[in-house]
């Protein structure tokens, strides 16, 4: 099994593809390959559009007097803000759609279920994704959120029990779509590709964020906040049908793929395994300390994130007391940029790869790229309060730089051990999950105990807590495949 070596000027995997194919002869426009990343591109975006559209109802949900802003998640200046106001009230919204009187520990209980959920599934997703092919598991992922979602209303009506179990369970199926996926690019990237075709696919969970939180609250004022459920509900049964048409685990299965197209994608894949039978090295998996790095990295990254997606919004209110409906836009421009940046920075990561740059090196400059300016734009964030313009460019590129990890430690898995990423690219990502419960109680607990200064400790403490990870990576990560994942004298020609 031939490494993906990162030194400098030998460039081994290129030499591989080339041994058969030109590059040039399979071009990505209008590529097969291109297309797959755009299907799990739509998947992303529907499936994380479903995640957080509850964040955004929530405020038509419940009784304006119970709706305190330090709970709703990312949705907080969400275009919806005349229900608090009986004379402001929309004619359009419905007179039927119920209202819950849920105080604001209960709405916290609702927001987090969905992450109990996902932590359990996102490990054994990628393991399973290997095993029967991420086809059936995302698809399966996919059809399910959807019906959970369109379920979801009913659960509510049902009561609380019934509603924090839909969202465990549709938690669960966000786990296995999303830790399932990437099982797909042991087969279908090319490893000078691996970073711009993984950039797409993941990049729809950006725009789903951001097309949610635009859309979300204006059909919810419109048609009422049932029918955000139905749409992206049946939407995402749409999705699932072209998921099951367009989507093949592999190459050599794809029956419309161009036989050019196929060959090289086949000859630059040829030195790795393609064995799905050998079990999983799991005591030498829990000694690497390139994988602990990779998870801990991911941690920290995530931990940062879960902070800009949840307070960013609550922050923009509270502290320049701007009308909602105008925080609502300024939410979702920072995940306009981050989906910018995103697609950006995994076509500039295979690009340096092409210029004989070490694969760790780029690796970790991506990783740096997106940890330390995002961090510290966060900190420096309290100290520029006075300054409405500034405060929220430092925190549109806080969340827009943020995404350069993605070609960096994100994909790391798939250098270190191609034949287990995606389980190994699952379980990190399960440990990273983490962040999402502890971030936000962490930081309600230093707001509610520092009125004054809370802000100040809730970017303090993201700052550290994001240096510490990034530097754990720096010291202990690799890009080359590592003893326990290379085949046992079973190189495929």
């Amino acid at each position: 099994m031939t490494e993906l070596s990162p030194t400098a000027g030998k460039n081994s995997e290129d030499i591989q593809g080339d041994e058969k194919l030109s590059p040039r002869k399979a071009p990505s426009i209008c590529s097969t390959r291109y297309g797959i990343a755009f299907i799990v591109h739509l998947c992303n975006f529907i499936t994380m559009a479903q995640n957080i559209i509850i964040n955004i109802t929530m405020i038509a949900m419940v009784n304006s007097t119970n709706h305190q802003p330090s709970f709703n998640d990312s949705t907080e200046g969400l275009p919806v803000n005349s229900f608090g106001d009986p004379n402001n009230s929309p004619k359009s919204l419905p007179a039927r759609a119920p209202v819950y009187d849920w105080n604001p520990q209960i709405q916290g209980i609702i927001f987090s279920a969905i992450n109990y959920g996902m932590i359990l599934t996102l490990a054994p997703s990628g393991y399973l994704a290997g095993r029967v092919g991420t086809k059936r598991v995302v698809g399966a992922a996919l059809l399910g959120s959807s019906l959970l979602v369109l379920f979801t209303p009913l659960a509510a009506d049902f009561g609380l029990v019934f509603l924090i179990a839909t969202r465990i369970l549709q938690g669960m199926s966000l786990g296995l779509g999303y830790g399932g996926q990437f099982a797909i690019w042991e087969r279908w990237s090319p490893p000078h590709e691996r970073s711009r075709l993984c950039g797409v696919s993941v990049s729809g969970i950006l725009l789903g964020t951001c097309i949610a939180i635009l859309l979300g609250g204006i059909i919810s004022q419109t048609l009422g906040w049932p029918f955000v459920f139905y749409i992206f509900g049946g939407f995402g049964c749409i999705c699932f049908l072209l998921w099951c048409v367009l989507i093949y685990d592999d190459p050599v299965t794809h029956p419309w793929i161009n036989i050019t197209e196929k060959e090289y994608i086949i000859s630059s894949l040829a030195q790795q395994v393609s064995s799905t039978k050998q079990p999983l090295p799991i005591k030498a998996m829990v000694r690497s300390l390139p994988i602990w790095s990779m998870c801990v990295c991911c941690f920290s990254h995530q931990w940062l994130i879960n902070i800009i997606i949840i307070y960013a919004p609550t922050y923009i209110s509270s502290v320049f007391n701007i009308d909602i409906r105008n925080s609502g836009f300024l939410s979702a421009l920072p995940f306009i940029i981050a989906w910018v940046i995103c697609l950006l920075g995994s076509y500039l990561a295979d690009f340096l790869l092409t210029k004989n740059f070490r694969l760790v090196t780029v690796r970790k400059i991506a990783t740096v790229l997106g940890n330390l300016p995002s961090s510290t734009f966060l900190l420096v964030l309290p100290y520029v309060a006075s300054n409405y313009v500034i405060a929220v460019s430092l925190l549109t590129l806080s969340c827009g730089l943020g995404l350069l990890c993605q070609p960096g430690v994100y994909i790391n898995a798939l250098d270190i051990a191609p034949r287990h990423s995606s389980f190994l690219m699952g379980a990190s990502r399960a440990f990273a999950q983490i962040s999402a419960v502890l971030a936000p109680t962490v930081s309600g607990f230093l707001l509610s105990q520092d009125p004054e200064f809370g802000w100040r400790n809730v970017f303090s403490l993201s700052f550290v807590i994001n240096t510490l990870g990034l530097i754990f990576y720096l010291i202990f990560g690799k890009a080359d495949v590592q003893d326990w994942a290379k085949e046992r004298k079973l190189t495929h020609l």
